[in-house]
């Protein structure tokens, strides 16, 4: 299955003084996709906060391609790579039609709502399997 895709347009304020896109913007843009993402899955963070879990980023490996710049319309694509015990690996992509911008790969952590990690209940990884690559 494709990944979930999430629309963005750059704006003037994330930009930095050389008039590209501030890199830590792209961690930023990263997570508006993996938020989005869940929304879309029915495992929005307030649901999850009401079951007792919460997802925790605990490795974010950004690489980046190009620059992006002002009013410029990006493609942020999200998927699981991989389904640990109590964890995933993410792999996201930045993109500006056909240029790649930036990729990312993410470990996530599922937590309790104190931190500790635990094995989440069956219909979260069911869920996240709808967005697997």
């Amino acid at each position: 299955m494709p990944a979930h895709l999430t629309q963005h347009r750059v704006r003037f304020h994330e930009l930095d003084p050389y008039d590209h896109v501030n890199h830590a913007m792209y961690v930023t843009y990263f997570e508006i996709g993996r938020v989005d993402t869940l929304d879309e899955i029915g495992l929005g963070l307030d649901a999850l906060k009401k079951d007792g879990f919460q997802f925790v980023v605990t490795k974010i490996e950004v690489r980046f391609r190009a620059a992006a710049t002002a009013g410029e319309d990006l493609e942020i694509s999200t998927g699981v790579a991989k389904f640990g015990r109590a964890s995933t690996v993410w792999e996201q992509s930045i993109r500006r039609g056909d240029d790649l911008i930036a990729t990312a790969d993410v470990t996530v952590a599922v937590t309790d709502r104190s931190g500790k990690p635990v094995r989440p209940e069956p219909y979260i990884f069911e869920r996240l399997e709808a967005i697997a690559l």
